[in-house]
């Protein structure tokens, strides 16, 4: 992982992630409840990374499901599609068929 740059920017950025994950009712969510609690932590530097980390996971999921919807296979193509994917043609056959 990268370095961890502002812990509010971090905040900020994961708050934006959740809004993306879990709509307009995101301040409903644990995670919400759980990221701007006022809890004193172990160590600040720890809970810094973990909420990059987590950050990282929620970004990752959302981009991989967009690359998902944009390249997942639709099905068996016909023949006549797949010529024209890569800009060829069927020959066509005598007698008007094809």
């Amino acid at each position: 992982m990268a370095a961890l740059g502002a812990p509010l920017r971090t905040l900020r950025a994961l708050l934006r992630e959740l809004r993306h994950a879990a709509g307009r009712s995101y301040r409903d969510s644990p995670a919400y409840r759980h990221v701007t609690s006022e809890k004193l932590c172990r160590a600040q530097q720890e809970l810094h990374f973990q909420a990059a980390t987590y950050l990282c996971l929620l970004r990752s999921v959302r981009e991989h499901e967009a690359l998902h919807r944009e390249y997942h296979g639709r099905g068996e193509r016909s023949p006549q599609e797949v010529a024209g994917l890569v800009g060829f043609r069927l020959p066509q056959q005598p007698g008007g068929k094809g």
